[in-house]
């Protein structure tokens, strides 16, 4: 018997896929990497058990494992490697709310809408919410550290994670941190696992911290002659204020998001700033008022509020949107760039200079607040000449970026589109050392190889 039959008949039917047209469905995250590999199998576990029987016959005859969620990831984190077995979570969907501690214990598989859902009938809230909520697993989100559209003001995954239980590279099941909100025994090895994308361990079950429900929101949305004086304003609204979303689209996405489904933005602003205030009374009045003063000042042409949530999510629909929209001008380098606050101007100039330079198109949309870009560089794939700009633009922004003591990646993760900048960031040393840890908790290198190191 080969080693994959030894595999198919240790799980249950239909869990191990070997059909080709099965197989070839999970090659690719939402990158759409051209190198993805072609596994051996898809392993589409069903409880933590299965995720260990795969994961000690991997470690046994040195197979990769590429573990994958809803496929959604935009670095090519979860891509497919030859020979390997793609491990997917999907099926892994379990949600059970803890009303009394705040807590949900999510599988992987469930999608962050889901879990929103669960806890709303509860009169919780799960934070965290990329801007493809909607399709992202939790197992996903725990991969890359996500954030999304309130992290200004709430953070991203990492502070909503009490526990999680992992499967390591030999098979073994450890269970991290629990339902405490204090907890500092032993080292911090749950946050070691948070962000780092599969290449540590395989995540099978999280704990996650709950809020109560956010309160009322009023939305502004002003518009600027271009991306630098909605920068300044972003600034100047950091330096006083903490507004629940700070979301910036350039004219490019702006257009492209309108061109793709009528949202009724102005399509001649330069940029548009979407900003929302969940403050508590009268503050949250005041908050506004002092979000359009920044706005104003900093040339703003046009401020509008609202609040009416229905009227307000529309226009965060319309940011939601700029990915899929974009996507559909042609193909795409996607970035996830950031600069600490006071230098996204700079960091926005510096794009634009690279689109100039390297003649390609990159529209921006951006977690302005916290200063994360993520320029999307569009290219012609049929046109050699085209991808290679749009390759060395992509280069060129990951440069900017760490020139300005920014980063690589904000929520995204490093994946394999952008592992070739990493050393540029860390250093040699820092590099060493994430190796060292790498090595030491998955010494034959069978966890997500290729991916950040």
């Amino acid at each position: 018997m080969d080693a994959l039959s030894l595999l198919v008949s240790a799980l249950p039917d239909g869990v191990v896929v070997t059909d080709p047209d099965a197989v070839e469905k999970y090659r690719f995250d939402w990158s759409r990497d051209l190198l993805a590999g072609h596994p051996l199998a898809v392993v589409r576990a069903e409880d933590a058990a299965q995720v260990q029987t795969t994961v000690r016959w991997a470690a046994e005859h040195r197979v990769p494992v590429v573990p994958r969620g809803a496929g959604s990831g935009l670095s090519g984190g979860s891509t497919a490697v030859d020979g390997g077995i793609v491990l997917s979570l999907e099926r892994m969907r379990a949600i059970e709310v803890d009303v009394e501690c705040r807590v949900a214990v999510v599988e992987p598989g469930a999608l962050n809408a889901e879990v929103k859902a669960a806890c709303a009938e509860h009169g919780l809230w799960y934070p965290p919410d990329p801007s493809s909520y909607e399709i992202c697993s939790i197992g996903g989100n725990v991969a890359t550290n996500a954030g999304g559209l309130c992290c200004v003001k709430y953070g991203v995954t990492t502070d909503y994670v009490l526990g999680l239980d992992v499967v390591l590279a030999d098979g073994t099941l450890v269970t991290l941190g629990g339902k405490r909100i204090k907890d500092v025994a032993g080292l911090s090895l749950l946050k070691l696992f948070v962000g780092s994308e599969g290449t540590l361990g395989i995540v099978t079950r999280v704990l996650l911290r709950l809020v109560p429900a956010q309160a009322a929101r009023s939305t502004l949305v002003a518009s600027f002659p271009d991306v630098g004086s909605a920068a300044e304003a972003v600034v100047d609204v950091g330096r006083t204020l903490r507004p629940s979303m700070m979301e910036l689209m350039d004219n490019a996405s702006i257009n492209a998001v309108e061109d793709y489904r009528s949202m009724g933005l102005d399509r001649t602003a330069g940029a548009l700033l979407v900003a929302q205030s969940d403050a508590p009374g009268a503050a949250r009045a005041e908050e506004m008022t002092q979000i359009a003063a920044a706005c104003e000042l900093a040339g703003a042409t046009a401020v509008f509020s609202t609040d009416d949530p229905a009227e307000g999510e529309m226009f965060v629909e319309a940011r939601r949107l700029a990915f899929p929209a974009i996507e559909a001008r042609g193909a795409l380098l996607l970035e996830d760039v950031g600069a600490p606050v006071p230098r996204l101007p700079d960091l926005l100039a510096a794009i634009a200079a690279i689109a100039t330079e390297h003649e390609v198109e990159i529209p921006v949309v951006a977690h302005a607040g916290d200063g994360n870009t993520h320029p999307i560089i569009v290219f012609d794939a049929g046109d050699p000449a085209s991808e290679k700009r749009a390759r060395l633009a992509f280069e060129a922004v990951m440069r900017a970026a760490i020139d300005l003591g920014g980063t690589i990646t904000g929520e995204h993760g490093v994946g394999r589109a952008k592992k070739g900048a990493l050393p540029d960031q860390l250093g040699p040393e820092v590099m060493a050392l994430n190796q060292r840890v790498k090595d030491a908790l998955d010494p034959h290198g069978i966890l997500n190889p290729g991916a950040v190191l």
